[in-house]
């Protein structure tokens, strides 16, 4: 996987933005990372014990829980999932988690006991897959908690502009700018980072075709959806089949599903 270099990741807290210009054109905010698999209450049992965290809602159809960081996770069923195959281009991951900790080992010993697989990894980093298949990063970083997620890093085969479109969307200052990495982020607050890696001939997801999976997609809330539509279709965004009482979805420029709740 990309990785930013260490001197740019933060060691401690995620800096604030500071005098950097924060994106004018926000049109909603993070609300969810939503994590498809066959058996969607299993995967949320799985990382509420990886980070300690809280469930507070599950059913048939639908799973949320929370991380002591401030993450919202979520997990819908997919019956017909066909899962990554990192580092396979031809099964991409679409998106994965970085998640930051002061003991790396000890953690990669905890997820492989809960049923995560080891599947790579670099000097200060170990790749992981959850019982599903999605890859995770578990990154070596000083910090007093023993776990945190740092950002959600999405594959494109155009992280300038991907990162550009979120950017925007959601009121994000760039923080890093690299041929191969990008990283965006809020002024403040949790699920705030988001990181944008190049993908060489990137397999993008053609939802809601199975043999395209999106794997994960990012649930972001808006205060008026017939003031929010038009302004993410301006900023490349494109209208998708599927919609309910409060959402509806799109494709980023990268191709990756998103939706926005209302």
């Amino acid at each position: 996987m990309t990785q930013i270099p260490q001197t740019e990741i933060p060691q401690t807290d995620a800096p604030k933005v500071g005098t950097l210009k924060v994106g004018t054109l926000k049109v909603g905010t993070l609300k969810t990372v939503v994590f498809d698999a066959p058996d969607h209450r299993a995967l949320a049992k799985f990382y509420v014990d990886l980070f300690g965290g809280e469930q507070s809602f599950a059913d048939d159809d639908w799973a949320t829980i929370h991380t002591p960081d401030g993450w919202r996770l979520g997990f819908q069923p997919a019956p017909d999932h066909v899962p990554p195959r990192w580092p396979d281009p031809d099964a991409p991951q679409q998106m994965h988690l970085d998640i930051q900790v002061p003991d790396r080992e000890v953690v990669t010993k905890r997820a492989e006991q809960l049923g995560a697989s080891r599947i790579g990894g670099g000097e200060t980093w170990n790749v992981m897959a959850d019982p599903a298949g999605h890859p995770f990063c578990l990154c070596t970083n000083k910090q007093d908690e023993p776990i945190r997620i740092f950002a959600v890093n999405i594959d494109t085969s155009d992280s300038k502009g991907t990162a550009a479109f979120y950017e925007a969307l959601l009121g994000m200052s760039v923080k890093y700018e690299g041929d191969e990495a990008m990283w965006v982020g809020a002024e403040s607050g949790p699920m705030g980072e988001m990181l944008f890696q190049q993908v060489k001939d990137h397999r993008a997801p053609r939802w809601p075709d199975p043999a395209y999976p999106q794997q994960l997609h990012l649930d972001i809330t808006v205060e008026d959806i017939d003031e929010a539509e038009p302004k993410a279709l301006a900023l490349g965004a494109t209208r998708l089949p599927g919609e309910g009482d409060n959402w509806r979805v799109y494709a980023d420029p990268a191709g990756h599903p998103f939706c926005l709740i209302f």
